[in-house]
Parts: C-alpha cells; structure tokens; sequence
C-alpha cells in the first residue's frame, strides 16, 4: 500500500507541475489579488459590524448599570418604608439584571477579542495583498519590457523607392572624379 500511495502522490505532483506550467502566472496572479482585495473587504465590513456590536453593548451595559443603581436606591427606600414585599421584588429584578450584566460582559469580552484577531488578521492580510500587488506590477513591467523587446529585434526594413534614389545619387557622387 504505501508504494502504491507513493506513486500516487508522484503521478498527481506531476500533473500539478505540467498544470502550473501551462496556466499564466500573471493571470493566476491577478486573480489572487482580486480574491484578496474581496476578503480584505469581506473582513473590513465585518469588523464594522463588531465594532457596531461592541458599541451598543458598551451602551447597554451603561444602562444596566444605571439600572442597579436606582433599584440600589430603591431597595434602600423599600427597606426604610419596611416594605418586605416590594424590597423581595426589587431583589429579584436586581438579581436578574446583575446576570444580565454578566452576560453582557462576557459578550463583550468575546467580542473584544474577535475583533482582535480580526484587526491581526486584517494587517496581515493587507500585508500580504500589498506583497502580491507588488510582484503583479513587477510582472507587468517584466511583460512590457519583453513587448518592447520584441519589438525592437524585428525592426521594420522595408526601403522606399525614394531612399534608393537618393542613395544612389551620394554613391554616384563618392565614385565620379570631382
């Protein structure tokens, strides 16, 4: 079996090499690029959305926290009154809003560390694609420089009538005594 799979992995190596060989860099590149410049995109939009995400949560744990504090304040009223009823109420509603705060941070933690690695994602993929464009614009200038090679080993030789004229009246004059 393992000569068998070995073989394999030569035949498809093979293949993969005539493949590479016979698709265009430049175009294979340029498309890369495209593909990243779409990512990059992808990934910029989404960490907008992050960021949007994380702001309201900022605002909505400030809220709650305002929140705590007037059931504080509440509480502390219910207790002077004697109002034991109202004062257990007023607990379970701030229970309920203490884990919702807890909730709140955790999402907040989770999302502050997603947009992390998507802002360290996103530099190094801006890293990469600039990389890319780099070696496509040299890959450009690589093509035009043999455009314009070419054209220069196969200049145009095609003579006029009139410069065959005028060619042979100056050899005329060279040769005829003066």
């Amino acid at each position: 079996m393992p000569l068998i799979t070995r073989v394999s992995r030569l035949f498809r190596a093979d293949l993969h090499a005539v493949l590479d060989r016979i698709e265009e860099p430049d175009v294979l590149l340029r498309q890369a690029v495209r593909e990243m410049e779409e990512e990059l995109v992808h990934d910029e939009q989404r960490a907008r959305v992050l960021k949007h995400e994380y702001g309201q949560l900022t605002v909505r744990q400030t809220e709650l926290e305002r929140s705590l504090d007037e059931i504080e304040e509440e509480l502390t009223v219910c207790f002077e009154a004697g109002e034991d009823d109202l004062a257990r109420a007023l607990i379970r509603r701030k229970l309920e809003a203490q884990r919702f705060a807890k909730f709140l941070s955790r999402k907040r933690d989770s999302l502050e560390e997603s947009l992390g690695s998507l802002k360290a994602r996103l530099d190094e993929n801006r890293a990469r694609l600039d990389g890319m464009q780099q070696k496509a614009e040299l890959l450009a200038e690589d093509e035009a420089s043999h455009h314009s090679e070419d054209s220069l080993s196969a200049p145009d030789f095609s003579i006029r009538d009139e410069d065959v004229e005028v060619a042979f009246l100056r050899e005329g004059q060279k040769r005829r005594p003066s």
